[in-house]
């Protein structure tokens, strides 16, 4: 699906991305725009599907959930087969999970308290989950962005 957006569309999108929590008053400064005119772009933008929607973004700190890693994930399901992804979608502890191409199946991004956690969330979770033939987990040392 292809949209149609102009210079101004793309600022308030640049603007919007790394912080949505922006008032419309900050963003129609920003862009010398009256507020009404930058509230109705951005209504235009949510209405066409550009914009999707405001997460809340938590601390990981906050409740202790200090280590990240990105899981591959290989299944024996095929193509069209989506019964593990479900299960592993249901999982609290997965924050995203993606259908990849390659080797992997799979691509979750997992958030736990400590290497050890982590552990018992594989043993305890993934093994129970059918049709997973293996996993190879990345941990993160460092988020620079």
């Amino acid at each position: 699906m292809a949209f149609s957006l102009d210079d101004i569309d793309l600022k308030i999108l640049t603007y919007l991305q790394p912080n949505s929590y922006l008032s419309n008053v900050e963003l129609s400064k920003k862009l010398g725009m009256a507020p009404s005119a930058v509230l109705e772009r951005v209504k235009k933008l949510e209405q066409k599907g550009i914009i999707v929607g405001y997460p809340t973004r938590i601390n990981p700190e906050a409740l202790d959930l200090r280590l990240l890693a990105f899981i591959f994930i290989k299944s024996s399901e095929g193509p069209g087969k989506a019964a593990a992804a479900k299960q592993l979608a249901r999982l609290p502890e997965v924050l995203e999970l993606h259908h990849i191409a390659g080797e992997d199946c799979y691509i979750a991004k997992v958030r736990a308290k400590d290497p050890l956690s982590l552990v018992h969330f594989m043993r305890d979770k993934f093994s129970k989950i059918k049709g997973i033939l293996h996993t190879k987990t990345t941990i993160v040392l460092e988020t620079v962005k």
